[in-house]
């Protein structure tokens, strides 16, 4: 087989993304939103992604979304290339396989339609037979069946954030993709919201993406996913699942230092081995980026050591 020809991920593979770069260019400057970052995400998975403003979170989300097209690497979502895509592809593709909760109400959401009538609008648009009960089906899906009449400024915040939700699924999408969705609420509210996505993960079987900043909600997603100059920083996963559980706020602090103690934090290589270490290990250490280091194989681990002579030799392991 031709070493250009890219195959398509095994069947039980949501997303797949290989040394994805992006480059934003103005007349005078180039910014690397995306440096190489590597991804999987299986089918039926909830997840969340983290990380600071300018990590790059944002633009991943968006080429998931197909808003955005990689510059350069892989990018498989549902089985399909998304970078040979044309025009009339990326709508289909925008139309049927993907939704996306924004954290602006205002993105997904028309003031003046009732509940109800704004999930129905983008069935509308596609022609979809039966509308009314496959609106009032996802509303009750969001618990907001008594609500369903109700115009959005009688709505709260996290009301309306659910009928956001609901929204995106009306096209029946296999991939939900959210944008800080609980960035504008309350904590309380914040867990009823991710009380929401992990009902509809559970129920519908939709794979869900979350990018956050909200420390608790990351905490109550199992796999949680960091990205740090846009990379693939590290992966915090959790050896005994807590799913099930709307909050972390929700649990008893023996319970929260159980789970806490069962999230195991792991640092990811990409594709040619390359690791990112964490900025605090090197900033005890006195070790700068590019700085050069010994790296050196002993008893089944990897030492790094600072180079520099007189400096903590000891760097990791």
């Amino acid at each position: 087989m031709p070493k250009n020809v890219l195959l398509a991920p095994p069947e039980n593979v949501m997303v797949r993304c290989e040394n994805l770069v992006k480059i934003y260019k103005t007349d005078e400057v180039e910014v690397m939103a995306l440096q190489g970052l590597d991804l999987t995400v299986e089918r039926g998975e909830l997840m969340g992604i983290v990380g600071s403003s300018g990590s790059g979170k944002s633009t991943l989300l968006n080429m998931l979304g197909g808003l955005d097209k990689p510059s350069a690497g892989t990018l498989f979502v549902d089985g399909k290339d998304l970078l040979k895509f044309g025009e009339k592809e990326l709508i289909e593709y925008m139309r049927d396989t993907v939704g996306f909760v924004w954290q602006n109400n205002a993105r997904n959401l028309i003031p003046y339609l009732t509940a109800i009538q704004n999930v129905e609008f983008p069935m509308l648009l596609k022609g979809v037979k039966n509308r009314r009960s496959q609106a009032e089906r996802l509303l009750d899906a969001v618990g907001l069946s008594a609500r369903k009449n109700s115009l959005l400024g009688q709505m709260s915040g996290g009301e309306q954030q659910r009928v956001a939700i609901a929204i995106a699924l009306s096209n029946n999408p296999r991939l939900l993709l959210a944008d800080e969705p609980t960035g504008a609420v309350d904590t309380k509210t914040a867990a009823m919201v991710l009380d929401v996505f992990k009902r509809i993960n559970r129920e519908m079987g939709v794979t869900i993406i979350i990018v956050t900043h909200d420390v608790n909600l990351s905490r109550s997603i199992d796999r949680v996913v960091s990205i740090r100059d846009g990379k693939t920083a590290t992966e915090m996963i959790r050896k005994q699942p807590i799913s099930h559980i709307a909050s972390f706020g929700e649990l008893s602090e023996a319970q929260k230092a159980e789970a806490e103690a069962s999230r195991e934090e792991l640092a990811v290589l990409d594709r040619v081995g390359r690791l990112q270490l964490p900025k605090e290990y090197l900033s005890a250490l006195g070790i700068k980026g590019g700085d050069k280091v010994k790296v050196e194989l002993e008893e089944g681990a990897i030492l790094i050591r600072s180079g520099i002579k007189g400096k903590n030799e000891d760097a990791g392991r």
